[in-house]
Formats: structure tokens, C-alpha cells, sequence
């Protein structure tokens, strides 16, 4: 396990690491390094813009347009998003809250239909 040392975080910061955190799966502190090591890949390639990722992270610029590195960074921001995104995904319940039938497999494999209507 590698050394780790105490370092002074403010409280806002420390907040949002606990919310995104808590949706990732990661402690406050593991989101913090998480952040960092982001920021520390940013920081130490000259040719990556954080504003162009930013830009295609808005939608206000063409991922194509990125180099190499830039397009990985997005890929990894992409990745985490849609990890919180599933995490916080219950088509079950959508479906049953808005009465549409539905199927899927059952521990066996087998297809099986739910009906919220039907109570099945």
C-alpha cells in the first residue's frame, strides 16, 4: 500500500469530493487524489487544453478536433460520468412509475414480462 500524507483541504472542496465520492463509489480522499491526478496529468502535458476538453465536454467543440492525449482525458471524464449516471439508473422503477410494460431475464436466463399494471 503506497505512503499517504495528511494535507489540509478546504471545506467546500472536502463537501463536493464526499457527493461526487459517494456517487462513484470512492471515499472523500480518494476522490481528492482522483482530482489531483487529473489535474496532475493536465498540468504536466503542454500540449493538452483544458479548455478544449472542457469545450467537448459542453458540446461546444467536436471530439475529433482533440489530440491523442486530450481525447483520453476526455474519455476518462466520459467514463466517470457515465459510471455515476448508472449507478443512479432504476429503469424498473421508471418503468413501473410510468406503466410501461417491459421484459427481462431472470436469474435463469429465462425472458420474463412485467407489467406494472398487472401487478407482475
Amino acid at each position: 500500500m503506497p505512503a499517504t500524507s495528511p494535507a489540509r483541504v478546504d471545506d467546500e472542496l472536502y463537501r463536493s469530493a464526499q457527493l461526487v465520492g459517494d456517487t462513484m463509489s470512492r471515499s472523500a480522499a480518494q476522490q481528492i487524489t482522483h482530482w489531483a491526478r487529473v489535474g496532475r496529468a493536465l498540468e504536466a502535458s503542454p500540449d493538452v487544453s483544458a479548455a478544449h476538453i472542457a469545450e467537448v465536454l459542453t458540446g461546444d467543440r467536436d471530439y475529433d478536433t482533440l489530440d491523442s492525449d486530450e481525447q483520453a482525458l476526455v474519455r476518462a471524464m466520459w467514463a466517470e460520468r457515465f459510471g455515476r449516471l448508472h449507478q443512479q439508473l432504476d429503469l424498473a422503477a421508471t418503468f413501473a412509475a410510468e406503466g410501461h410494460t417491459y421484459a427481462e431475464l431472470d436469474d435463469d436466463g429465462n425472458i420474463v414480462t412485467v407489467d406494472p399494471s398487472a401487478g407482475t
